[in-house]
């Protein structure tokens, strides 16, 4: 369908005037239903032509007048063919008629209107006004618009046919160049769609499930929202699954870290400035939030901002204003703010480092991230997906063994999910051709890190219940040693651990700290099976 905004095209604006100038010709461009784009009850067609101008005084005439525009339509797509044609239009007049065909079907016509090639005869003029609709048109005012139609030549014929055909050709490449970017949008969309809702965020863990639920709740609203998380938790990808599925996204996410500047540097960045407002500010700038209009702003590490700033974030956050560095105009915005840190705001706000009011403003709705090694169930699904993602452009799917992946369990990931990534890109790139990633390949910090643990913290004494304890130092029980009294404690406390978990071995193997083979092997040993003790 043709829309008002082909009109607005420069070279249709230019070839329309060009055409009205030189041959005292209107060049429309008419919808599949015979309707003139740019009209409306109110705002009828503007028109140079003589004829048109009286008739348009009368409803009559004037109905009979957009009539033979749906008539034409009619006929054009009846016929089926792109050919620029002659058409009787009203009154003795005619018209170039260019049909426009995009994607196959008939979108409607661009129409070179009110065309004469020979003066009108006295009978000719008479017939016409007999013909009329409205009997009270004044005569002397309809005979003198007879004799103001231009006369065409044929040159002039073939020029004005010339630049119609060119109109549509104009209409046709604009049409094409915008479905080119509608569907570079279209797919665009839909990898950002697909890249951050909340099913592509990894993790099936009941921590995670809770996020998930709080960010149901959340997207369609416009409260603040404050991400808690340890480095490397994924509070980013957060913040744009909350804005790439509210209703804000089709306009800006605007991210900015507010420990990457100083303060003068961060005030400029975040609110722009005015051009000599200080040594460089050689051009006026815009401020991220002035960029971020109707859209969301991500503050990372919120909790490093200075206290100047906090005032003029405050100020955003209650009344939507600010004024930029060397400005004196107040300018106002409509910002969703996202903000995260890894540091407790509260804490800062008892020491006098964060103001208390822009506490409560920012902390209205809180999400707080686990850190890796409270969702350890997530591993494997965080490793396939690393393990994808950079094996993509290998010959070879790469895998990690049992024991590398036992190691991963055991090792508490300081780093969390970044620093998981990390370690896999390094794992991939180092292994070669091996299918097959062994454990002997891991990092040294992250083997010197687990056996550091193993040996400050052993798992059947880290995680002994009073039970147990109290069992060991009851000097009734038959203990001979101390070999005797840690396996005794030991048994009692995976005895335990099974019960409580309901026999869940890889559950009860990562509370213990211990590998599942690990496990089994102590449970073989103590002859815990559930199976032989039924």
């Amino acid at each position: 369908m043709l829309k008002d905004d082909y009109l607005n095209l420069h070279v249709i604006r230019k070839m329309r005037d060009i055409v009205n100038r030189w041959f005292k010709v209107d060049i429309f461009l008419v919808d599949e239903e015979g309707r003139i784009m740019g009209t409306t009850a109110d705002k009828p067609f503007d028109t140079t032509n003589p004829l048109f101008k009286i008739l348009g005084q009368s409803e009559a005439c004037n109905f009979m007048v957009t009539r033979s525009f749906s008539e034409t339509a009619k006929k054009v797509k009846k016929q089926g063919s792109n050919e620029v044609k002659l058409y009787e239009a009203y009154a003795g007049l005619r018209r170039f008629v260019a049909p426009v065909y995009a994607d196959g079907n008939f979108q409607g016509y661009v129409t070179a209107e009110g065309l004469r090639t020979e003066p009108f005869s006295d009978a000719e003029k008479k017939a016409i006004i007999a013909e009329m609709p409205d009997r009270n048109l004044n005569q002397a005012q309809l005979e003198e618009a007879f004799t103001k139609i231009p006369i065409l030549s044929d040159n002039n014929m073939s020029i004005i046919r010339d630049l119609t055909k060119f109109v549509v050709e104009e209409i046709l490449a604009f049409h094409k160049e915008i479905s080119v970017k509608d569907k570079q949008i279209s797919q665009l969309n839909e990898e950002i769609g697909t890249r951050y809702k909340f099913d592509a965020i990894i993790g099936r863990s009941k921590p995670m499930v809770q996020v998930y639920r709080l960010l149901d709740k959340v997207i369609d609203s416009d409260s603040t929202v404050l991400i808690y998380g340890e480095n490397g938790t994924g509070k980013e990808l957060i913040a744009k699954a909350i804005h790439y599925n509210s209703r804000r996204k089709d306009k800006m996410f605007v991210c900015q870290n507010c420990s990457a500047f100083n303060d003068n540097l961060l005030d400029s960045e975040l609110f722009g400035h005015m051009r000599g407002s200080f040594t460089g500010a050689v051009n006026d700038k815009k401020g991220l939030f002035e960029m971020a209009d109707k859209g969301t702003f991500f503050l990372d590490e919120i909790g490093d901002m200075t206290p100047a700033l906090q005032v003029k974030l405050l100020r955003v956050l209650q009344e939507g204003t600010f004024i930029g560095v060397g400005d004196t105009k107040v300018k106002n915005v409509d910002v969703r703010i996202v903000a995260a840190t890894n540091r407790d705001l509260k804490e800062m706000v008892e020491k006098g480092q964060f103001r208390e009011d822009l506490y409560y403003r920012v902390n209205v709705i809180t999400i707080k991230l686990p850190a890796l090694r409270d969702r350890k169930e997530d591993i494997p699904l965080l490793v396939d997906h690393f393990l994808f993602k950079y094996c993509q452009n290998m010959p070879v799917r790469k895998r990690l063994s049992k024991k590398c992946m036992e190691k991963f369990f055991e090792y508490d990931f300081p780093g969390n999910i970044r620093e998981l990534e990390n370690e896999i890109e390094r794992l991939v790139v180092l292994s070669d051709e091996s299918p097959v990633i062994e454990d002997d390949m891991l990092s040294p910090r992250i083997i010197e890190r687990i056996a550091s643990n193993k040996t400050s913290h052993p798992a059947a004494l880290t995680t002994s219940t009073p039970a147990a304890v109290a069992s060991l130092l009851d000097p009734t029980q038959p203990v001979s040693n101390l070999p005797d009294a840690i396996e005794s404690l030991e048994r009692q406390v995976i005895e335990e651990g099974l019960k409580k978990l309901r026999w869940n071995k890889s559950k009860l193997a990562r509370q213990l700290g211990i590998s599942r083979r690990n496990l089994i092997r102590k449970i073989e040993k103590y002859d815990l099976d559930k199976r032989r003790r039924m």
